[in-house]
């Protein structure tokens, strides 16, 4: 009996610190969000995950472990997805279109996280070597060598992979991290401007894939 009581006392405390956790982190996202790193403070985190400040130090040490794991969370859901697309058997064009439109989508969930990346890349440019060697981190040789073929089969026009793939990327993350200007300049509200990033879905493949395309 004394054991199946322990056992149930460690699944609850273990179930417990995940919720915790949990608590912790869409705080600090909120939180990471709406003032950036250098803006957030920790007591305002861990009022929002209603915790003391105690209690979000064991967690967590300090605001720089704070938001690398937060970073780390949403490009841990990200990142096996792009990277699944990338080296899958599917065709050039089938890859462009799949990558923007899983990217676009998920950013649309997650309008944080180019943000963030911009900002920690500016902030410490040493970090995305800690992503880097993770399992599941985008792995560009498969799509480089299938870019080769196809130029030298005369199938698209003669393009450099990096090149093509920076192309994918920017068309992809700039209208995120410029949201409020894309809204001055198309003098778009919320809604109008959600409805434009949806759009994207499939505006940024069929814009790349003319444009390698020969006609």
């Amino acid at each position: 009996m004394s054991t199946i009581w322990l056992n149930r006392v460690v699944k609850m405390t273990k179930m417990k610190d995940e919720n915790t956790e949990e608590q912790i982190l869409d705080a600090a996202k909120s939180i990471f969000q709406s003032k950036g790193m250098d803006g957030a403070r920790m007591q305002e985190i861990a009022d929002k995950a209603k915790i003391n400040k105690s209690m979000l130090h064991y967690y967590y040490r300090s605001k720089q472990l704070l938001f690398e794991a937060v970073f780390k969370n949403a490009f841990s859901l990200l990142a096996p997805q792009l990277n699944a697309i990338l080296n899958d058997d599917s065709t050039i064009e089938e890859k462009i279109k799949n990558f923007t439109s899983n990217y676009v989508a998920f950013i649309i969930k997650h309008p944080y996280l180019p943000g963030f990346i911009i900002q920690e890349l500016n902030r410490n440019p040493t970090f995305i070597l800690k992503l880097k060697d993770n399992k599941g981190f985008p792995n560009l040789k498969k799509f480089n060598k299938q870019v080769a073929v196809d130029v030298e089969k005369g199938l698209i026009k003669p393009i450099n992979a990096e090149q093509l793939f920076i192309n994918i990327l920017a068309l992809s993350i700039f209208p995120f991290i410029a949201k409020p200007l894309i809204k001055a300049f198309t003098n778009t509200d919320d809604k109008a401007y959600k409805q434009l990033m949806k759009n994207r879905k499939t505006e940024v493949s069929t814009f790349i894939i003319n444009s390698i395309k020969h006609s």
